[in-house]
């Protein structure tokens, strides 16, 4: 399975491919793109759906991982952020590409084990795991996300039951922890 993690921004917008394959990761490529600051939100925005565009097309991934929005204190930016957001589901399913969302509490703790790991930490074990150095802290985190997003996709068939009772009784602890880290 190829998949593309997305971590988004309107002003560095990082993204990671991997495959996973015979229980394993190996890494395809990643990047990120970068806006002017001097761009107008409409513009950043038509940007983000061009470049996505032409990445997907390009890639053709199997699935889409998206880091979900952490809402702080900036409302302003979290509503930006959300627009962003919007605009790569939007290229998802005008292209017809699945795509999942992600908490970042969630991608820290596939990672490495704890929900408040550390940007280095995240860094430092997917250069570990995937034997690279990403090209941007941004990346990085896209690439986490992608090998995150994996884990939602154990054992799926495609009518979306399960293969296993293993496979059941794994998603849905991954549920259950999903649900106690919103607490």
């Amino acid at each position: 399975m190829k998949i593309l993690g997305i971590d988004p921004g309107l002003r560095n917008m990082g993204w990671g491919m991997v495959v996973w394959k015979n229980n394993s990761f190996s890494y395809i490529n990643d990047g990120f793109f970068f806006q002017n600051d001097e761009l107008e939100l409409g513009q950043k925005l038509l940007r983000i759906f061009d470049s996505l565009s032409l990445l997907i097309k390009e890639t053709k991934p199997d699935l889409i991982g998206l880091e979900q929005t952490f809402v702080g204190s900036g409302n302003v930016s979290s509503l930006k952020l959300g627009m962003a957001r919007g605009i790569c589901i939007l290229t998802a399913a005008k292209l017809g590409v699945k795509i999942l969302e992600i908490q970042p509490k969630l991608v820290k703790k596939s990672i490495t084990g704890s929900g408040v790991a550390s940007k280095d930490q995240v860094k430092l074990m997917v250069k570990n795991i995937l034997n690279i150095v990403p090209k941007s802290e941004d990346s990085s985190d896209a690439l986490a996300v992608a090998m995150s997003i994996q884990s939602k996709t154990i054992g799926k068939l495609d009518n979306g039951e399960y293969s296993s009772k293993l496979d059941q009784a794994i998603a849905n602890a991954l549920e259950k922890e999903k649900v106690n880290m919103q607490k």
